[in-house]
């Protein structure tokens, strides 16, 4: 189903596709690669410790990446595969025939995005121990998400949902590593 928000969205960014060899890298990268430099930003914590200064950090930077892994590893390949079984929605490159397709992509199901799912649970997890960097982590998931969509491959509430999916996850995931794992109590206990 299409709604008509969803589909002035998505004509919008994916009229940018196509412009300019050098619009289209722009889009490219977003849409492919800035996960990945996401992901390195995440993984980086762990050096930080290294530097004497900053050696105090370690273990708040080794839960962090923990929660960073776990929550993206779940909202990815566990929750958003289970919420495609439930709903197939198509791709905009199905559906639509003027489509400007940036980027190869199987056909099948669309919602939730998957990289919208893992670059919010990212940020989210990041949100928790380090909230002024985390801006930075947000900003990039919802670039890759407007990439996701100008490359022709997601529809804007595809986006959305995998956003909260991955926001969910990581809240999820938090919460339960808090209390069961690390061991840490709420305020008000004894």
């Amino acid at each position: 189903m299409i709604y008509s928000f969803d589909l002035m969205v998505f004509r919008y960014l994916n009229s940018w596709a196509g412009i300019s060899p050098f619009f289209d890298w722009a889009i490219r990268f977003r849409a492919v690669y800035l996960l990945w430099a996401m992901i390195a930003a995440a993984l980086l914590f762990v050096l930080v410790p290294l530097i004497p200064k900053y050696h105090r950090w370690q273990k708040q930077n080794m839960r962090m990446v923990m929660l960073v892994l776990f929550s993206a590893l779940v909202a990815r390949f566990a929750v958003t595969e289970l919420i495609r079984l439930a709903y197939p929605r198509p791709r905009p490159f199905e559906v639509l025939t003027d489509v400007t397709q940036l980027v190869p992509h199987a056909g099948g199901s669309a919602f939730p995005s998957g990289h919208a799912a893992l670059a919010f649970a990212i940020a989210t997890a990041v949100s928790f121990y380090y909230p002024k960097i985390s801006i930075l982590f947000f900003l990039a998931a919802l670039s890759i998400g407007i990439g996701r969509v100008a490359t022709g491959v997601h529809w804007p509430s595809d986006i959305v949902g995998g956003a909260a999916v991955g926001i969910a996850t990581a809240f999820a995931i938090q919460f339960f590593l808090k209390v069961k794992i690390f061991g840490e109590r709420r305020s008000g206990e004894v």
